[in-house]
C-alpha cells in the first residue's frame, strides 16, 4: 500500500560522515530487510514494515526551492530507505531530485540495493561529483531472498555495480550488515573486485530496538542450527566481529581494494543496551 503525501522540507541536515545532507523521497521501503533498523529511527507508525510506504509526491517542488538557498554540500541518496525501491519505478521522484541536482552541480553520493540505479545512468554520467554504493549482505541468493525480500537479487546488484563502473561512476560496497555465519565476506570481496570500486565499507548487525526480536525470529525459522551461536554473538561475550573484520580487511588489501570499517556510533547491545538471553527469543534492546 502506498500513501501519498505533501512534506515541507526535503534537504535534512545529515550528521553521517561524508554527508551535508539526506534526502528521503519515500518514508518506508519495500525491501522489507529483516535487520533494517530505521523503522525504529523514524518511529514507524503505518503497519508492518515493508508492506506500507509513504511517497513523499511535493519533494522535487520542495527540494528546487531549497536549492536556490542552500549552502552547497554532499546530498546522500538515501539514509531511512531506498531511493529505488519498487515504488521509484512508478512516481520517479528520486530521478526527479537528481535532475534538479544536477541543474544546480550538487554533489551526491547514493546507498542502494537495487538495480533499479541504471534507469537514471543518463543522469549520472552528468554530475560532476557523485558516487553510488551497493549494498551486499551475502552472494547466497537462497539466503538473500529470505534476508531482502524485495530488494534485487545477488547478480542484479554485481551487475549494476559493473555497470555503473563501466559509465565511469565512481563506485563502492557496502558490506553490511554482516550477518554471522550467513555473510560470506571473502568470497564477496572476490565477486566484486573485478568492477573495481573505490572503496569497501564493512559494518556489523546493528540492533536498534525491534531489530533483535525480528533477526532472532528469522534465524529460528530459517536457520535454527545457527540460533546458539547468534545468542553467544550478541547476548554473550564472543567477539565474532573482530575476527570477520580482520580476515576482510586482508582479503581487500589482497585484491587491492581500500577497506574500512563503518564507525558510526549507533546504539547497539555492544555499546551498553541490556539484552535478556533465555533459550527463548531474547528481548529486545531498551532505549
Amino acid at each position: 500500500m502506498i500513501k501519498e503525501i505533501l512534506v515541507k522540507t526535503a534537504l535534512s541536515p545529515s550528521k553521517l560522515p561524508g554527508l551535508d545532507y539526506a534526502l528521503n523521497p519515500y518514508r518506508g521501503c519495500e525491501h522489507a530487510c529483516i535487520y533494517c533498523y530505521a523503522p525504529s529511527v523514524i518511529h514507524w507508525d503505518q503497519g508492518k514494515w515493508g508492506e506500507h510506504v509513504v511517497a513523499k509526491m511535493n519533494v522535487p517542488r520542495v527540494l528546487s526551492k531549497e536549492l536556490r538557498i542552500k549552502k552547497k554540500g554532499v546530498v546522500g541518496f538515501s539514509t531511512v530507505t531506498d531511493p529505488y525501491h519498487p515504488a521509484e519505478k512508478k512516481y520517479q521522484i528520486t530521478r526527479r531530485c537528481l535532475e534538479l541536482l544536477l541543474m544546480h552541480d550538487f554533489p551526491v553520493c547514493i546507498q542502494t540495493k537495487s538495480s533499479l540505479v541504471l534507469r537514471d545512468m543518463d543522469l549520472l554520467k552528468r554530475f560532476s561529483n557523485i558516487e553510488v554504493g551497493v549494498t551486499l549482505t551475502t552472494l547466497d541468493e537462497g539466503v538473500r531472498e529470505k534476508l531482502e525480500p524485495g530488494a534485487s537479487s545477488v547478480a542484479q546488484r554485481l551487475n549494476a555495480l559493473s555497470e555503473l563502473s563501466k559509465n565511469g561512476i565512481r563506485t563502492w560496497v557496502f558490506i553490511g550488515p554482516v550477518m554471522p555465519y550467513l555473510t560470506d565476506g571473502e568470497a564477496l570481496v572476490d565477486a566484486i573486485t573485478p568492477a573495481k570500486p573505490g572503496y569497501v565499507l564493512v559494518d556489523k548487525l546493528r540492533l536498534k530496538e525491534g531489530v533483535l526480536n525480528n533477526v532472532m525470529g528469522f534465524i529460528g525459522e530459517f536457520y535454527p542450527e545457527l540460533k546458539r551461536k547468534y545468542t553467544e554473538i550478541f547476548c554473550g561475550n564472543e567477539d565474532f566481529y573482530r575476527g570477520f573484520f580482520e580476515t576482510i580487511k586482508k582479503k581487500c588489501d589482497k585484491n587491492g581494494l581500500k577497506c574500512g570499517l563503518n564507525e558510526v556510533n549507533y546504539p547497539t547491545l555492544s555499546h551498553g543496551a541490556s539484552c535478556e538471553c533465555t533459550s527463548s527469543v531474547p528481548k529486545a534492546p531498551v532505549g
